[in-house]
């Protein structure tokens, strides 16, 4: 039985663009550092295509580690979690709840770029801006996914993704879509 935080491949494709939204807003904090490294832009560009239908999944799950990589060739935190939103947006072809991966490290790059602002100023800006830009394909598609640590099969199991300040920001945005799973 697939896991809950797959979502059905058109499903995926709708969150897909959402995700590339979110990790193209931080992408410069990456490229300022390693102007000549294209693959956090590379993934950002594939999970657009994704969505819009002109690449298939099965490539796509093959090369979703490719900006994951990218993030071990800059050293500044906001740089490196840029990388890794990047990461997240291309790995919605394999498994949609890594569109909220996207969204909390887009979250987490936007707050250490700003470390002189107080840490829930940015990140409440940037988590206002991505439900904002959610629209209602994309919030219907989200409200699918499980409550961040509920279900051990995927992203939004008990691992990175659920702890810190990446799991608070999973948080907050499945709270404001209203998550059909979340608890009271």
């Amino acid at each position: 039985m697939p896991s809950p935080q797959a979502l059905s491949e058109s499903d995926r494709r709708i969150v897909a663009a959402w995700a590339a939204d979110c990790a193209e807003r931080v992408l410069p904090l990456f490229e300022v550092e390693a102007p000549d490294d294209d693959r956090p832009r590379d993934a950002i560009a594939r999970a657009r295509g994704f969505a819009r239908g002109e690449l298939d999944a099965a490539g796509q799950i093959r090369r979703r580690f490719e900006a994951g990589r990218a993030a071990h060739a800059v050293t500044s935190p906001a740089a490196v979690a840029a990388a890794r939103a990047a990461a997240q947006a291309s790995g919605v072809a394999h498994m949609g709840a890594h569109a909220l991966g996207a969204a909390a490290y887009a979250a987490r790059a936007a707050e250490l770029a700003e470390p002189r602002l107080p840490a829930d100023r940015s990140t409440d800006r940037e988590l206002r801006w991505q439900l904002d830009h959610l629209t209602d394909p994309v919030h219907t598609a989200l409200r699918l996914l499980p409550t961040l640590g509920t279900d051990s099969s995927g992203p939004l199991g008990p691992g990175l993704l659920a702890r810190g300040d990446l799991g608070e920001h999973i948080r907050a945005v499945q709270h404001a879509i209203g998550s059909a799973t979340l608890s009271p």
